[in-house]
């Protein structure tokens, strides 16, 4: 089974990415790995890619390709990424979705920031995803259609996450 799991920063993509993949015991691949595979190949750091890349529209068309060309060599894998339902052929898409005040709070505390930087932050770079989105690949990010399923992640434990997850790959295991 191939399912994509996408959402903005700080709504839970990756821990229940992980969680699920554990449970699965299928691969996890995320758009953040192909990035920083990506500025090692160019010999930059994280830091250095990142400021290269705002410049450069070839950079997310590049890992777009990648998780997509990983994707169908898999028979089983989850791919984490905002975009990875639109460049995915999936049997599942999820999207999470959090409270701005929920997602601000947990970046905190995993960047130890304080609140008013990464809720500026977390504003600033959505505007700035949202507007390359539509620039680069005409997709409206707040467009929820291409999802099969939509999980408010502030409702649940990532635990409790990715047994939703679970339940709904049963469902569609029966359906096919």
């Amino acid at each position: 089974m191939i399912i994509t799991i996408g959402g903005l920063a700080g709504s839970g993509t990756t821990t229940a990415s992980k969680i699920l993949s554990e449970k699965l015991s299928i691969p996890y691949i995320s758009a953040g790995d192909i990035f920083r595979q990506m500025a090692a190949e160019n010999d930059m750091d994280i830091l250095e890619f990142g400021k290269f890349a705002e410049g450069n529209d070839e950079i997310d068309l590049e890992i777009d390709r990648r998780q997509a060309k990983i994707a169908e060599k898999s028979e089983n894998i989850i791919v984490e990424g905002r975009l990875s339902a639109y460049f995915v052929e999936a049997d599942l898409k999820i999207w999470f979705v959090a409270p701005l005040d929920v997602r601000t709070e947990r970046i905190c505390q995993r960047e130890n920031k304080s609140i008013d930087v990464v809720k500026k932050e977390i504003i600033t770079r959505g505007e700035s995803e949202a507007k390359r989105y539509r620039e680069i690949h005409g997709i409206d990010i707040g467009n929820m259609e291409v999802y099969d399923v939509v999980i408010n992640s502030h409702s649940f434990q990532p635990e409790g996450i990715a047994d939703i997850i679970l339940k709904v790959t049963e469902v569609i295991s029966c359906q096919q």
